[in-house]
């Protein structure tokens, strides 16, 4: 039941130590597509202060979130929620921070649209919505093996794909959230926080 993926065990370190800065100092924190649940528990260990809500529209991802959760043996850390990004209605109404890590590219664009638009109905004023993933930017040159990447993931499935930073922006914009940091992370990955206006 309990799922690895190396990647997370590679970044989340660093994750954490932007999200010290970002996140609110109580709480409940929405993590959208948690995958296998290693983010989560790490993230609950080092802020203890703040209830961590882990969700996937997958069930087998939302069992290794469980089992990883069963494991770390943390109060807060609630059940997975089964939340679809695209669908007009979550299962949760209120966040006062929401992460979303390695979705955007792996999803179509209406998991992207649907994030945002909840974002901008469920979070307070000043609440941060936080990206961490591969982005293509305007006047940045794109590394080699992200522009592979990209190709690569656009094979797989022709609604999945890098996207662009500036398009987010936009996007966020009409939910009444303004992007208020960008941080350049490990391996060619962008932490992109925006804030509720």
């Amino acid at each position: 039941m309990k799922k690895e993926a190396p990647a997370a065990a590679r970044n989340r370190e660093s994750i954490a130590d932007v999200l010290a800065e970002e996140l609110p100092d109580s709480g409940t924190v929405l993590e959208i597509a948690s995958g296998t649940g290693e983010h989560v528990t790490l993230f609950a260990e080092r802020f203890p202060q703040l209830n961590w809500q882990p969700s996937d529209p997958d069930a087998e991802a939302r069992a290794s979130i469980a089992a990883w959760s069963a494991e770390a043996g943390l109060a807060n850390i609630a059940p997975p929620l089964e939340v679809d990004a695209s669908a007009l209605d979550w299962p949760v109404e209120a966040a006062d921070a929401i992460i979303c890590i390695n979705m955007v590219h792996i999803s179509p664009v209406a998991a992207s649209e649907g994030l945002l638009a909840a974002a901008g109905r469920m979070l307070p004023s000043g609440a941060p919505l936080i990206f961490y993933g591969p982005w293509l930017e305007e006047g940045v040159e794109t590394v080699e093996s992200n522009l592979a990447f990209d190709a690569s993931l656009k094979s797989r499935n022709p609604q999945w794909g890098l996207r662009r930073a500036e398009w987010m922006e936009a996007l966020a914009a009409s939910h009444s959230l303004r992007r208020t940091r960008r941080v350049a992370m490990p391996a060619n990955n962008i932490m992109l926080v925006y804030r509720k206006r």
